[in-house]
């Protein structure tokens, strides 16, 4: 992952937001799930090599040579460097909305 700060500020709010469900709840149950829930959905959505699966599915075996990062990085910049991909989009969105009102139905019990 290139944008270190991105994730530490992700960890935050991830602690932030298990303060308050042990706050409210008083149960170290839901804070483990809470954290769990957390660091798997900033693990999905932050963490992944964007450059790595942006290749031919054929070369995801092979590691990411540098004339083939250089190319990717040229090739597009700024808001241009994260393509949308309506399924990935779709997918993400079914399985974070899942795991969110799983995660709201127990927090909230």
């Amino acid at each position: 992952m290139a944008n270190d700060g991105a994730l530490r500020l992700a960890i935050v709010w991830l602690s932030v937001i298990m303060v308050l469900v042990g706050v409210f709840t008083f149960s170290l149950k839901k804070i483990m799930v809470t954290y769990a829930f957390g660091m798997l959905g900033i693990s999905g959505i932050l963490l992944p090599d964007r450059d790595f699966f942006d290749r031919e599915f054929s070369r995801w075996p092979y590691p990411v040579t540098a004339d083939e990062r250089a190319a990717l990085q040229a090739r597009r910049s700024g808001f241009k460097r994260y393509r949308i991909y309506p399924m990935r989009v779709i997918i993400y969105t079914t399985i974070y909305s899942i795991g969110l009102y799983k995660w709201w139905i127990l927090v909230s019990s």
